[in-house]
């Protein structure tokens, strides 16, 4: 609905911004009242079938394991009853879909988190997470793109840039992407920096 409007924009409407699960339309109310708006979105989109528009990109994300860039693995499998090895398994066999990029630049929140990984937010966040650390939170999983503070549960590391100014686009991910997690060892993770 977000490219629709963009490519045929409604006359008055400012801007349209995408969340997880909900667009903000910001409008110029003396061009356009909010009940026609209403109208006219409804008989543009009656007949919409979500996520049928874009073809799925599937984009392959690296990710070593290993202790080093995994300080909370051993929590998480602690909270599922899984062992460090199945926890990793796990993850990386999902396949994850972008539903919202936000919070920092190019930080994809991702849904299809295995039930069984689910695991709460650090009771209190980290001053720094350092870029390409992937993480969980409640149900879903993402990878920081930059260093920020954060309170998700840190299971690995990528070497991929995830957010690249001089990139285009300069997010690696978004909204309706797919994402797989490829387990990486060491020698790769540095090779790949």
């Amino acid at each position: 609905m977000c490219d629709a409007l963009a490519d045929s924009p409604v006359p008055g409407l400012l801007d349209v911004i995408p969340a997880y699960a909900t667009l903000t339309l910001l409008f110029d109310p003396r061009a356009l009242d909010p009940d026609g708006l209403r109208r006219e979105l409804n008989a543009r989109f009656a007949h919409v079938t979500l996520g049928g528009e874009k073809p799925a990109t599937t984009i392959e994300i690296p990710v070593c394991y290993d202790d080093e860039f995994a300080p909370d693995l051993a929590d998480v499998a602690a909270h599922t009853g899984l062992t460090r090895d199945e926890v990793v398994r796990v993850h990386a066999s999902a396949s994850y879909e972008v539903a919202f990029v936000g919070f920092s630049p190019g930080f994809g929140y991702l849904s299809g988190l295995p039930t069984q990984l689910a695991t709460p937010r650090l009771d209190s966040p980290r001053v720094r997470i350092e870029p390409g650390s992937v993480g969980i939170a409640g149900d879903q999983t993402g990878v920081y793109p930059h260093a920020t503070p954060g309170g998700w549960r840190i299971i690995g590391r990528t070497p991929v840039r995830m957010f690249d100014e001089a990139r285009a686009p300069a997010s690696l991910l978004t909204i309706g992407d797919h994402v797989r997690f490829v387990p990486i060892e060491r020698d790769e993770f540095e090779a790949g920096r």
